[in-house]
Order: C-alpha cells, then structure tokens, then sequence
C-alpha cells in the first residue's frame, strides 16, 4: 500500500524537487489534497474565490494562495455585503496593506463585484445557482490528458460575467476559476484525487 508521500498529484502539485520541505509547496500539496476541483455550490465561496482569481492575474497562484488570509482579513472574509460597502477610504487602507497584492484596478473590481453580486441576489438570481446553470447543473469533466486554458464553458461564463459587469474575468482566468470550483474536474488521470473528486 501506498503512504501518503508516495500518493500521486497533478504535477503543478507535486513540490519543489530541489526542496521537497518548502513550505509554499506543502501549502499547494494542500489546497490541492482538500480543496481544487471539489465542487462548490455556496454561493459566498465561489465568489471569493473568482475574486481571488482575479487577484492572481499575472501571478501565480502559490502567491494568493500564501496571502488568501491576510485577503479575508482585508475584505471582511469576503462577505459581498459589506464589501459592496467599502469606500475611497477602504481602498486608500488596503493600499496600503502589505499582506495583499496592492493592485488599485483589482481591488476596485472587487467592491464592483461585490455590488453586482448583492444586486443579483436581490433579483433572485443566487450567485452559485448563475453559475452552475450555466454549466447544465453538472461538474464537467476534463479528459485529464490535456489541460486546455481555455474551453467554450469558460469563454460562456466569462461572456456571461462581462455582461453583468464584473472585471478581471477573462475566459482563461474564468477557466481556472471553473477548475479550482470543481465546475470542471481536470485532475490528471494519474492524480489520486480524480476518482474522489468525480463520485
């Protein structure tokens, strides 16, 4: 039987092998053991968590990853409802917030999101239920042999989130939004967590 260590990964997990005990990589060892691809229906967490991604643009993912408290902290833990409420002067703050990426455009396009989405919850429209509508109901699943950028579900999805608004959604960001939500499994075919992910 296989230990722990010995469990195979998609390989943008599987760690630094010029140091297997780098903290960053264990984090990442983590979140992909626990988290990516799980399919995610709340509709608060997949909101955070496109908001995150649009954080990540031009960076990598081990960065927000590192940061994602320090960004719950600085966003009220991402509740829209508050955030929808922040002013000048909270974006004054969190320029100067050395925990999160200070990036004015992002950080703007966030309190947006956050009215966007309070105003589509107050038209009924849940952001979870927007969301998996568009994806027929169904996680999609990735062939796990290729691992596309893009894919027609994320050029739809971020069609759909430009035309409400939202900023920083472009179809590849969307499409590694869809795969860290579990709306699309692509672990790879080798990776222990496929099969768990899929049921």
């Amino acid at each position: 039987m296989k230990s722990p260590k010995q469990k195979l990964r998609c390989s943008w997990a599987t760690g630094n092998p010029n140091d297997p005990a780098d903290p960053k990589y264990a984090l990442m060892q983590q979140y992909h053991d626990e988290e990516w691809g799980v399919p995610l229906r709340d509709s608060r967490a997949l909101w955070e968590l496109l908001m995150l991604e649009g954080f990540q643009a031009g960076l990598s993912w081990s960065i927000i990853l590192r940061k994602r408290e320090a960004f719950r902290k600085a966003f009220k833990n991402f509740d829209p409802a508050k955030v929808a409420r922040f002013t000048q002067a909270d974006i004054d703050r969190l320029m100067q917030d050395e925990g999160i990426v200070r990036a004015r455009a992002k950080i703007e396009a966030t309190i947006a999101g956050a009215k966007i989405y309070m105003e589509m919850q107050r038209s009924g429209q849940p952001f979870a239920d927007f969301l998996w509508n568009l994806a027929g109901n169904h996680p999609h699943q990735g062939t796990g042999l290729s691992f596309p950028v893009t894919s027609p579900l994320s050029e739809t999805v971020s069609k759909e989130l430009k035309k409400r608004g939202f900023k920083f959604v472009g179809p590849v960001i969307v499409y590694a939004f869809l795969q860290a939500a579990g709306i699309v499994n692509d672990h790879s075919t080798t990776c222990f967590r496929r099969k768990a992910v899929k049921q």
